[in-house]
């Protein structure tokens, strides 16, 4: 998968997803994160590429013209790109589809794992930082086809956003991740929360494993670990258990958690 971040700041966003397990997955081909500066796409001697907003107010706005050449140059990129797999024998690829443009907004859907794994099916992803007091209208009308916001909060700009959304979605990546089973059972899969985790030793600060961890009955554990994810769930996030799919005994029991909280 292919990860292109328009940005002000493509140092800030290459030097902290070059690491780790982003990092890593791109030594290895498993994807690629390129940062484009929008600043290189100005049309002026200063190379600015903000202005005041007509009307008045506060603050400085990103200009259309910029974004959009921008754009246009990935746009085309991603079409030889593309292309050239697909004369390698590397699968026959869609040249008609449109790539996912993503501005990262406060007023887009809020980031979720569902909306993470729908990402992690792209062949590429754009991402659009904004910055300043926002990015002109009219260019976000005619490249944006998704907004997406990491919360009901206000950042200084895109990049963290951005990155956040690579981390997640880069990981659901075939192979991005040493055992891909992983991926499966971690928070926020089936609306419920992982349940707890236990290492070496078995008694840390006189607190001990649970036993049932160290029965060896696979089929003990994983009915233990249904049980305490939807204990955890309850305590901590009891909004998540409504798009959750429990029987019946899980709802009264994720009841009965609920009940002794209040």
């Amino acid at each position: 998968m292919d990860f292109y971040i328009m940005t002000l700041f493509p140092d800030m966003v290459m030097e902290g997803l070059n690491t780790s397990i982003t990092g890593r997955a791109v030594s290895k081909g498993l994807l690629s994160v390129e940062a484009v500066n929008i600043r290189d796409y100005a049309f002026n001697k200063h190379n600015s590429v903000d202005d005041y907003p007509y009307g008045g107010g506060a603050g400085m706005l990103m200009q259309a013209e910029p974004v959009y050449q921008c754009y246009k140059s990935l746009k085309e990129r991603i079409r030889l790109k593309r292309l050239k797999k697909e004369q390698d024998g590397a699968g026959k690829s869609d040249n008609q589809k449109k790539t996912r443009v993503v501005y990262l907004s406060p007023q887009g859907q809020t980031f979720h794992q569902s909306m993470a794994e729908e990402f992690a099916k792209e062949e590429e992803l754009i991402l659009l930082c904004g910055h300043y007091e926002g990015i002109d209208e009219r260019v976000l009308e005619e490249i944006v086809t998704d907004y997406v916001s990491i919360g009901d909060y206000v950042l200084t700009g895109g990049e963290l956003p951005a990155m956040v959304m690579v981390d997640a979605i880069a990981r659901l990546v075939p192979g991005v991740l040493h055992n891909d089973v992983s991926a499966e059972f971690e928070s926020f899969q089936d609306n419920l929360l992982e349940y707890p985790q236990y290492s070496r030793p078995e008694v840390w600060h006189e607190k001990r494993v649970p036993e049932v961890l160290l029965s060896g009955h696979h089929a003990n554990i994983e009915k233990w670990r249904r049980e305490q994810s939807v204990i955890r769930t309850a305590k901590k996030r009891p909004d998540l258990l409504e798009k959750a799919l429990l029987t019946e005994a899980e709802i009264l029991l994720a009841e009965s958690v609920k009940e002794e909280n209040i």
